[in-house]
């Protein structure tokens, strides 16, 4: 194992430690703070996920988003290849996918304009340690490469980082909220 990886792998049990205590203290206010911000973009085009383990839940601000637009979750085709996205319904079928996140039954597939991240851990300039999959690295990068495209990092405030070690391919957080606040990195 090189020395970065070594240093990566350090930050994601940390992030995890951090991540995993948040979720137990868990109250529920993050959805509301998503959903704040996801008025402001009626009917762009979005995707959250299904959360697993302890990511915080980003479900109910997706059904209050499904109400004005198309609102879509990951599915993972194949180790190294960017994620597509399938149109999501609050109450749609759903079976087992990838890495246990649950997706469509039968999937539909777009494009959208607004991503919303998990993440294992986040700093202040908008760094994001994930699973070590780079799996939204690529997606976000063929994204932004056809159009602007808004990566908004849900997390727990628990789960920022003074710095982390991050790599020429890792794709940064335009936005990150957390079950207080709105960080906007776009300035």
């Amino acid at each position: 194992m090189s020395a970065l990886a070594e240093i990566k792998d350090a930050a994601r049990k940390a992030g995890f430690a951090r991540r995993k205590t948040a979720h137990a203290n868990d109250i529920g206010t993050g959805a509301g703070v998503l959903s704040g911000l996801l008025a402001g973009f009626r009917g762009v085009p979005l995707s959250g996920y299904m959360p697993i383990r302890t990511e915080i839940d980003p479900t109910p601000a997706m059904a209050e988003a499904a109400a004005h637009g198309p609102v879509g979750i990951p599915v993972i085709m194949a180790a190294g290849q960017p994620l597509k996205f399938a149109l999501w319904e609050p109450d749609m079928p759903l079976v087992a996918g990838s890495f246990g996140a649950r997706i469509p039954e039968n999937p539909e597939f777009f494009e959208p304009e607004i991503v919303i991240v998990p993440l294992v851990a986040f700093d202040a300039a908008g760094g994001r340690l994930g699973y070590g999959g780079g799996f939204y690295d690529r997606t976000l990068e063929l994204l932004r490469a056809k159009r602007p495209t808004l990566a908004v990092g849900f997390a727990y405030t628990a789960q920022e980082a003074e710095s982390l070690p991050l790599e020429p391919t890792d794709q940064t957080l335009d936005m990150i909220v957390t079950e207080v606040e709105v960080i906007d990195l776009r300035a």
